[in-house]
């Protein structure tokens, strides 16, 4: 399904904060789950929704003492716009790009005109020519694999411009679980565990095997540039996800970012 409803009336509203609006963006205001994610999404997180409102609170405090954070408000919970019931596949990253203008709130995904792209999605589009064979992706926007059941997480939801890993083991660790148990424990009609793969790429990632005991594993190491080739090239997590898919009777996901949406 599209992923790109009409801005909500939060999302056009202009925040006041002590920072620049050139080169800050403002903490998510305090709305309803229902109002900044998918329903089903606001439902399998209000156990967590008091973390959620923490970890506003800790934005507005780093606002105030002059920290730019990312992504921008409204794509924090970018990635709940995905109905729980239509993810087949999780992606899972560790944080947000720390680059200005790169994070969108999709792991590894950025916006269309970011040139050059992150060395990481370089890296994957390596890894997915070769073990699928589709064209090279005319950019960063990996939108079209979400339109199809991709979620792409973040553990960490944000981060402070320029310091990676900055926002860690500040709250958000405790949502991103919360959701991730939410996928494991999904069922059919008759009580079977809906098909799920989770592709978990470095220690990190892989550190949420055991909240994942239904899904099927796909883990390798980190396709940063740093540890690409060391386990990450040749381990066609692509064509392995497919494979499972079918194998469950779910469809599998055109990989083939060359033509833009799917719809």
């Amino acid at each position: 399904m599209p992923l790109h409803p009409k801005p909500k009336a939060w999302e056009r509203a202009t925040v006041r904060t002590t920072i620049s609006p050139m080169t800050q963006s403002p903490a998510p205001p305090r709305k309803a789950l229902s109002d900044i994610m998918d329903p089903s999404w606001a439902r399998a997180l209000e156990p967590v929704e008091p973390v959620i409102r923490r970890m506003g609170d800790f934005l507005r405090q780093e606002h105030a003492q002059g920290h730019a954070t990312l992504p921008s408000s409204g794509n924090i919970f970018r990635a709940f716009q995905l109905p729980v019931s239509n993810v087949k596949i999780l992606i899972v990253g560790q944080d947000p790009y720390p680059t200005p203008g790169h994070p969108v709130g999709l792991s590894f995904c950025v916006a269309p005109d970011v040139d050059p792209i992150p060395g990481s999605l370089r890296n994957i589009y390596k890894e997915l020519m070769d073990d699928v064979h589709v064209p090279a992706p005319p950019n960063g926007d990996l939108t079209p694999w979400v339109e199809q059941g991709v979620m792409l997480l973040n553990r960490s939801l944000t981060v402070r411009a320029g310091a990676p890993n900055s926002h860690q083991s500040k709250g958000w660790e405790q949502v991103t679980e919360q959701a991730i148990r939410t996928l494991d424990s999904r069922t059919d009609r008759q009580g079977q565990p809906l098909p799920l793969v989770a592709i978990l790429w470095g220690r990190n990632a892989q550190s949420l095997e055991p909240l994942l005991p239904h899904a099927e594993i796909i883990k390798s190491a980190h396709p940063s540039p740093l540890s690409a080739s060391r386990g990450f090239f040749g381990s066609r997590p692509f064509s392995r996800a497919n494979a499972y898919l079918e194998q469950q009777g779910a469809a599998p996901v055109n990989w083939d970012l060359s033509q833009g949406h799917q719809g």
